[in-house]
């Protein structure tokens, strides 16, 4: 198999892992909280852990592989993902989960964007379309697939096995990594901005792990508003002073280019819509539906089943239409089927709910393709890892953001309605927020020139001629000048 083929597999492998891993763990909350000690609701403070360290640390993935070369830091972020992984496994109160489950969260920090940054730097950019087709199906499957096969897990053997499943993926993507990716490095690595790094830590920080227990009833609201307050604060005062270093964690000034502006603003809108998703949709099907959560993951599986049938459809149908054409119509197509799920109701037939979602998933997975595909388009080889970090970041606030906005949907249309309890009619109003504010996402796309990401689509490249053609052409128009000249003489 070869490197285009090779390498997008090995980085897919370790972000399904680190997918999967952040949403199976959901079903099980009830079994371990039991086991060692404490209540359910207290360890899902516990899980928060997780979140606030990728918001913590992903700004620093950026240099860190520069400095030590993104090849030893993809497989040092899987090995310390593993590490937390059995530590975990071996928890015995919640004190060892919060700091188990914080080595995973620093771990997976490295591994998406520096797994993205070897991709970039190892695909030639004709095929990264394709490249990232693969390494989009995780993001989408993952999510999906988690809460099934954590039910499925704790029921039929125990929940350590959530955990220990990740050792052997991950030193089948260490292997991997260490063989077939080549060793880069940056030859002139940047300083270390420590301060732009804690300024950036602790607004992204307090901003996605405000949003993420926001509406999940875990903290007082007034923490809520106080940690996106603080964070909010805190990544002003890093966007001021990122303008006058010249290496800062967070480049903002990516931003001046068109794709990337477009990928960022109209791709965390998209994703805000798309990544309230996995949230909604389990919720709907168990306490409104009244479905196991294991017949609920199938449902809501069949997503994934559509994601995996545009990977090998992406980069011919972005091609033929153009990422502008494609991503406009695209985000609005994708968030009707968001829309539609508002109409699911308990007598709706499951097999045309999972008809629905896998026909939405189809155009989810081009969408995301194309977004991630786009955001390196104009990108210099000597920014790509400043331009992976951003990606990862934006990606990280939006699902945050995407979560957050459901639930408070739902609190909204309960308090609306004076309501104590859930029932299915009240996942409807949220179905339909979410989708209004993907469709915004196709303004964004739509500012874009018509030709964006050319460079990567292959629509409409120019075919430079061989020096040996070259040369009748300059021969033909030779002799056509000398033909001219002896027609003014005669």
């Amino acid at each position: 198999m070869n490197k285009e083929r090779l390498i997008p597999l090995i980085v897919a492998t370790a972000l399904f892992m680190e997918n999967m891993d952040s949403t199976v763990i959901a079903t099980s909350l009830p079994a371990i909280a039991a086991d060692i000690g404490t209540s359910a609701l207290t360890l899902k403070l516990a899980i928060t852990s997780y979140l606030l360290a990728l918001a913590v640390f992903i700004p620093a993935s950026g240099w860190t592989a520069d400095r030590f070369g993104a090849r030893t830091v993809f497989s040092l972020a899987i090995a310390v993902f593993m590490i937390g992984s059995i530590g975990c496994a071996l928890s015995s109160s919640v004190t060892d989960f919060v700091i188990a489950r914080t080595l995973q969260g620093i771990g997976g920090a490295m591994m998406t964007p520096v797994g993205r940054l070897v991709l970039v730097r190892s695909i030639d950019k004709s095929a990264l379309v394709n490249a990232m087709a693969w390494v989009t199906v995780p993001a989408l499957v993952g999510p999906v697939i988690g809460p099934p096969l954590g039910g499925f897990i704790t029921t039929y053997l125990s929940w350590h096995w959530i955990f220990l499943i990740n050792l052997p993926i991950g030193l089948l993507g260490i292997f991997m990594a260490l063989r077939y990716i080549d060793p880069v490095r940056s030859e002139n690595p940047e300083r270390f901005d420590l301060y732009g790094l804690v300024l950036a830590g602790i607004g992204l920080g307090g901003i996605a792990f405000g949003l993420s227990i926001a509406g999940l009833n875990l903290v007082p609201w007034t923490i809520v508003i106080a940690l996106i307050v603080i964070g909010t604060i805190s990544m002003t005062l890093y966007v001021m002073y990122a303008r006058r270093t010249a290496s800062p964690v967070l480049d903002f000034s990516l931003l001046n280019l068109p794709t990337m502006r477009a990928s960022i603003i109209g791709g965390f809108m998209f994703r805000l819509g798309i990544g309230s998703l996995p949230f909604l949709l389990p919720l709907l099907m168990q306490i409104g539906f009244g479905l196991s959560p294991l017949r609920s993951g199938l449902v809501t599986f069949a997503s994934a089943v559509g994601a995996m049938g545009m990977k090998t459809l992406a980069a011919r149908i972005i091609k033929t239409f153009g990422f502008r054409n494609i991503m406009v119509i695209n985000a609005v197509v994708s968030s009707i089927f968001l829309a539609a799920c508002a109409l699911f109701t308990i007598s709706t037939p499951l097999l045309l709910i999972m008809i629905l979602l896998v026909v939405g998933g189809f155009f989810r997975s081009l969408q995301f393709t194309a977004i991630n595909t786009l955001a390196y388009a104009e990108v210099e080889p000597a920014q790509m890892s400043r331009a992976t970090t951003l990606v990862s970041v934006n990606q990280q606030l939006a699902v945050s953001a995407g979560v957050a906005v459901g639930a408070f949907s739902v609190e909204s249309t309960l308090l609306w309605q004076h309501a104590s309890q859930l029932s299915a009619g009240d996942f409807a109003p949220a179905f339909i927020v979410v989708s209004i504010i993907s469709t915004a996402s196709a303004y964004f796309f739509y500012k874009m020139p018509p030709d964006a990401g050319h460079q990567v689509s292959g629509r409409g490249v120019i075919v430079i001629p061989s020096p040996e053609r070259d040369a009748e052409p300059e021969e033909t128009a030779a002799t056509e000048t000398a033909n001219a000249r002896d027609q003014r003489l005669g």
